[in-house]
């Protein structure tokens, strides 16, 4: 058996395979460029996909080391590919033709025959036969002694006495909880509030909501045909990653605007509006 060079005839084919890995189009340069598109930073997709900076930014370098495995790091490709307004599957197969593919499955173990699992035989117990008996005599002891006399007049009186009453205590009842009121209802809430409602009929989008104090509200991704409310006493801010697909409603009243999609906005709310602050 050779343990030296492949065969010359077999060269060819892994020189082949070599060059079609070189022409693979670059994954961290495809996600880079179009979260550069996006205009969104690193910091901002970090926040969107809760991977981290330093991940999103070695694997934009098609390092996938820190990605801690194949698994990770088609995952994180997959998440970043989405959060940038990617279709994740060419990306994924690029990155299995680098890598070698995906794993083989393992195999299940095989299946113990039936018959190999004997039950053990186990002898009498006699403990237990020991406590029976036991419990037997005491409890023949015991009705001799308070079963009266032996014409059973005491007995009879006993069978003929009043049942033993049985106290039931009823649970208490329990008031229905209030139902959660729908978001049409908060999107027409007192002015004495700013009331945000974002939708995204048209497309999915980065979008991140602040309270006056700064808070995070939310801070994801809105998938095509959800939405979310938010609101507070003084003021929302709003940083939306792809506004084009978004339609906002503030206090209740639609917003009309000429946002593009993969335009970024950044816009604030207050009471009193529609008008953007």
């Amino acid at each position: 058996m050779s343990l030296g060079n492949p065969p010359e005839e077999e060269r060819p084919f892994q020189d082949e395979l070599d060059k079609d890995r070189e022409d693979l189009p670059s994954i961290g340069d495809a996600l880079a460029r179009a979260r550069a598109a996006a205009g969104l930073s690193v910091d901002d997709v970090s926040n969107a996909t809760r991977v981290r900076v330093a991940i999103v930014r070695a694997i934009e370098e098609d390092d996938f080391g820190p990605c801690g495995g194949d698994v990770y790091a088609r995952g994180h490709i997959r998440t970043l590919a989405r959060a940038v307004g990617l279709d994740p599957a060419p990306l994924i197969a690029s990155y299995d033709k680098r890598h070698g593919g995906r794993p083989a499955p393992t195999l299940a173990a095989p299946i113990f025959e039936a018959e190999r699992i004997r039950p053990e035989r186990r002898g009498p117990n006699w403990t237990a036969a020991m406590v029976t008996a036991i419990v037997a005599v005491v409890g023949f002891a015991g009705f001799t002694a308070f079963g009266g006399d032996s014409d059973g007049t005491d007995r009879a009186q006993v069978a003929e006495g009043p049942e033993a009453s049985v106290s039931v205590t009823e649970e208490p009842t329990r008031e229905p909880a209030a139902p959660e009121p729908a978001e049409s209802a908060i999107a027409a809430a007192p002015r004495d509030k700013v009331v945000v409602k974002v939708g995204a009929p048209d497309g999915r989008s980065w979008i991140s909501a602040k309270d006056s104090s700064g808070r995070v509200l939310w801070d994801g991704v809105l998938e095509e045909g959800d939405s979310r409310t938010f609101q507070d006493d003084t003021r929302v801010d709003l940083v939306l990653g792809n506004a084009g697909a978004l339609e906002l409603h503030v206090n209740g009243e639609k917003i009309e605007d000429d946002f593009r999609n993969g335009q970024v906005e950044r816009l604030s709310y207050t009471k009193g509006d529609p008008a953007a602050g």
